[in-house]
């Protein structure tokens, strides 16, 4: 109880509220604009919450988070192309509503949906976090790494075909770590004498090049193909709105909510499940009890948008009780959190209870703002899609610039950020997973610190990983994961050549 209260008067106070409010709308206004992702907004505003106090820092990210999560859907229903990725499952029935004239009723079952799926997130996050942060504040080096291992492959494995790619992807991001001084002996390494990678990559420039630049570059390559002004999308705002949606709408949604908040909810915590996997297996699934779903019905909305957002929830477990990442967002928050000297992982639960729920309470306040402002608000965040994307885009390389300077006041950070983004766009263009790479950034030195306080207890042998069941059972898992993809494709080859002979 004295760590509730003390998370309450933590947020009670102005900057605070006012910092929730301008990341909830930043997040929505981002996730609005087809092509930006509210993951650019979280790399950009990172680097302006230094001269905040730590509980204001994190409510921004929380709300861009939030926000971007609820904000994706409108831009899906009303002109049926998807805000993010996320909401791509949504234009199915949503953009279909519009057309029959039903645009209003799909917004509203849309805001509804999210914070309902948020929501229950958030609750499973307040009771499963807490207790398996217990059980693991128990766990020794040789476990939390293996862990770490087994978090990673996930991720890896998800390349699917281009299983060779995700590892090499995932190599580039464990090998950044590395540049720097040894945090053992002290020793320089890969730093080819210069004295200004002596502290290491700084993983948030990495951050701001990968999720900015690449779209800056899509944009600008664009906009000179189209002899450089490219057409706003912007709807006819006239008549949008988000009218709450009935109570007899809302139980006839029980079923989607329900079902695909716990299936968004369960695979945001697998790592690099969450995304559109979650929406697009939810609307799947609830097709099957729903056969009207496809031609235009609320159900149809409410499915993908609960599910989405439920991801949220699901994602923050094993970042804020393990320390372990399971999307870019949560990894961009947990890199939000040690900057601001929080460690996520089991001790935060015990050292710093109270700011875990000012976090909680935080996420409840912000639910309520992003409810509000898509029902209020619908008008002003369409009429963002006027803005020529240009110049949007010139803006937004200018906070990008000013973002990667201002994290350590070094000139390296901008040529970091730069190689960073042309490095991303290339990987997107080729075909190279960013997720691995950005887990390796963020998560190399959590890997290195636990391998190498693992080893120093057996001088230097591995034996110390097969002596400890738990750690060898992670391990286990993580290799059967990787070497999935390779059994699947040795089968597949096979029945080709069967069918052949």
């Amino acid at each position: 109880m004295d760590m509730f209260l003390g998370g309450l008067m933590a947020l009670a106070n102005l900057q605070t509220i006012l910092m929730m409010i301008v990341g909830t709308l930043a997040g929505m206004i981002f996730a609005v604009i087809p092509g930006l992702t509210f993951s650019t907004a979280m790399v950009l505003l990172v680097p302006f919450t230094f001269g905040l106090d730590p509980i204001g820092a994190v409510g921004l990210m929380m709300g861009v988070y939030a926000g971007g999560m609820c904000g994706g859907a409108f831009s899906a229903i009303l002109l049926g192309i998807p805000g993010t990725p996320s909401a791509a499952a949504t234009v199915f029935d949503g953009h279909k509503m519009t057309l029959k004239g039903q645009g209003d009723k799909a917004c509203g079952i849309a805001a509804f949906s999210s914070v309902f799926g948020g929501v229950f997130s958030l609750v499973v996050l307040m009771l499963l976090a807490p207790q398996i942060a217990k059980v693991a504040v128990k766990f020794g080096a040789p476990v939390i790494f293996s862990l770490v291992i087994l978090g990673f492959s996930c991720v890896v494995s998800l390349s699917g075909k281009e299983l060779t790619k995700g590892l090499l992807s995932g190599f580039v991001g464990l090998f950044l770590c590395c540049i720097g001084s040894d945090p053992v002996v002290g020793s320089a390494r890969f730093t080819f004498g210069n004295v200004n990678l002596l502290a290491g990559i700084n993983s948030m420039p990495v951050l701001i090049g990968m999720f900015a630049l690449p779209e800056i570059i899509n944009v600008f390559v664009e906009g000179r193909k189209a002899g450089g002004h490219l057409d706003s999308i912007a709807p006819d705002t006239k008549n949008v709105r988000a009218p709450f949606p009935s109570l007899k709408e809302i139980w006839s949604c029980r079923k989607q909510l329900l079902y695909s908040s716990t299936l968004g909810t369960c695979l945001g915590f697998i790592p690099g499940c969450a995304g559109p996997m979650a929406p697009f297996m939810a609307y799947d699934h609830c097709k099957r009890f729903t056969p009207d779903m496809g031609t235009g019905v609320i159900q149809g909305v409410a499915a993908p948008e609960a599910a989405n957002n439920a991801t949220q929830g699901g994602a923050m477990i094993p970042m804020m009780a393990l320390g372990i990442p399971c999307d870019s967002c949560s990894a961009i928050i947990l890199a939000a959190f040690t900057i601001h000297g929080f460690a996520p992982g089991p001790l935060l639960f015990q050292n710093d209870g109270a700011f875990v729920y000012a976090v909680f309470i935080a996420l409840v306040v912000i639910y309520l703002m992003a409810l509000g402002l898509q029902f209020w608000g619908i008008k002003a965040l369409m009429k963002i899609l006027a803005v020529p994307k240009v110049q949007l885009m010139s803006v937004i390389l200018v906070l990008a610039f000013v973002g990667a300077y201002a994290i350590d006041l070094n000139f390296v950070s901008i040529v970091v950020m730069f190689l960073s983004g042309f490095v991303s766009y290339f990987m997107r263009h080729y075909g190279y997973p960013s997720m691995p790479l950005i887990l390796g950034v963020v998560l190399g030195g959590t890997m290195e610190a636990r391998l190498r306080a693992a080893l120093s207890l057996t001088n230097g042998s591995l034996s110390i990983f097969a002596e400890q069941p738990l750690s060898l059972v992670f391990l286990g898992i993580a290799l059967v994961i990787l070497l999935l993809p390779l059994i699947n494709r040795i089968r597949s080859y096979r029945k080709k050549e069967e069918v052949q002979i």
